[in-house]
């Protein structure tokens, strides 16, 4: 057993000297050896249920359909220059904007999500003629300097400057849904030029979900404004809140959705704006060249992710498991509520330990990898595939770990 620690030690002690620190994933928590389904497990052979994934686990890790489909497209086409079509690419942009509601719709594939929100943003400019974008203060929409500079107004300063032209508004999850449209109708109407976009995440990736009849006030205000709107979907979308898309959870349509993380499975890494056709307007512009923009390997590997979801009803399947979740919390005396939708969901906790850190050291230790929501809450981001004698395990895990800190 010695050896077998050591080992993952060594591994995190390798990884330490040679990535940048930064926060959130350094230092690891362990040295990985395999994962597969709702599992993962580490050197020394412990076992842990994942539920967080970096939300890509949709089918599960490692789902032997999708790597069966990869290696057979290693077999035949491996690279495609953006400027020449492919059949992966192109039915996987047939298979999503099938799914668009109510209208017709176009697609532009990026390499990851945070360059997809760039993509979005510059539709958006490219339509309306205007610069200024509106998004909500404490959000996150990725790392470019655009994206980055829509999560927060006021970025750390050693950055430097971002996205010139932000509107940040109050957020419903900490000011309330009045709040958070005042802002908006007032910023809508002042901003000199006007506002090209909004952007937001229809349900949170922390799980807090608005309102119903907030997003229909969005749109009629953006409407009345010639704005579009765009929903981030990055974390929350293709079936993790027990619908395809977050936002049919409202009586709302975007102009663009921005998709990302579990796109390509927990294989690779793809993402892709869909936006209404209304907004392809600009050809003779480079609005997301990008080598791998339809490479055949991505691009297999979401087709095949998305046919999964649809044709084996992930989406409702989640939704029928956040009952299972909800019953069980409800009898808890360590887990006073449940936020969020299908499995993108967040226990909160009757007594928060005070260190998070002790917190997830407690999960782990009782076969559980997941992370806080918040100062109050636990993330329940499982896999949609989870077998129901899982998620009582994991919440078996869940109630042991917190009574272990505050019991």
């Amino acid at each position: 057993m010695d050896s077998e620690i050591s080992a993952s030690a060594a591994l995190v002690t390798r990884d330490a000297k040679v990535f940048f620190h930064q926060h959130g994933s350094s230092p690891c928590l362990a040295g990985l050896k395999s994962v597969s389904g709702s599992w993962i497990e580490d050197l020394d052979g412990r076992r842990y249920l994942d539920l967080h994934g970096n939300t890509t686990h949709h089918i599960g890790h490692a789902n032997p359909e999708l790597i069966a489909a990869l290696k057979a497209q290693l077999d035949t086409l491996t690279f495609s220059p953006r400027r020449y079509a492919n059949e992966p690419a192109t039915a996987l942009a047939e298979l999503l904007t099938a799914q668009w509601p109510g209208g017709a719709a176009k697609v532009l594939f990026t390499t990851g999500g945070s360059d997809a929100i760039e993509v979005a943003i510059k539709l958006a400019r490219v339509a309306t003629g205007r610069s200024a974008t509106i998004s909500l203060e404490g959000a996150y929409h990725g790392h470019g300097f655009g994206a980055f500079g829509l999560s927060r107004a006021v970025p750390d300063a050693r950055l430097g400057s971002f996205l010139p032209d932000r509107v940040h508004v109050r957020p419903y999850w900490k000011h309330g849904a009045a709040a958070m449209l005042h802002d908006i109708e007032r910023a809508l109407v002042s901003t000199p030029g006007g506002v090209a976009a909004l952007i937001a995440e229809p349900i949170r990736s922390n799980c807090h979900v608005p309102p119903p009849e907030l997003w229909p006030e969005v749109r009629r205000l953006c409407d009345a404004a010639g704005t579009a709107l765009i929903f981030d979907e990055i974390p929350s979308g293709l079936g993790k809140t027990g619908k395809f898309f977050a936002f049919q959870h409202f009586d709302v349509r975007p102009d663009m959705v921005v998709l990302g993380k579990a796109l390509g499975g927990g294989q690779l890494p793809i993402a892709a704006v869909l936006a209404d056709t209304r907004f392809d307007v600009a050809p003779e512009l480079a609005l997301g060249h990008y080598t791998h923009e339809k490479n055949p390997l991505t691009t297999r590997a979401a087709l095949t992710t998305v046919s999964i979801i649809l044709r084996d009803g992930l989406p409702a399947r989640a939704a029928a498991l956040e009952q299972q979740v909800r019953a069980r919390v409800a009898s808890s005396p360590w887990l006073r509520g449940v936020r969020g939708r299908g499995l993108l969901l967040a226990l909160e906790l009757t007594q928060p330990p005070a260190d998070e850190g002790r917190l997830l050291a407690a999960l782990l230790a009782q076969g559980v990898s997941t992370t806080t929501k918040g100062d109050d809450a636990i993330g329940f981001s499982p896999p949609l595939t989870i077998s129901e004698a899982e998620i009582e395990l994991a919440l078996d895990g869940i109630e042991r770990a917190v009574r272990s800190l505050v019991g």
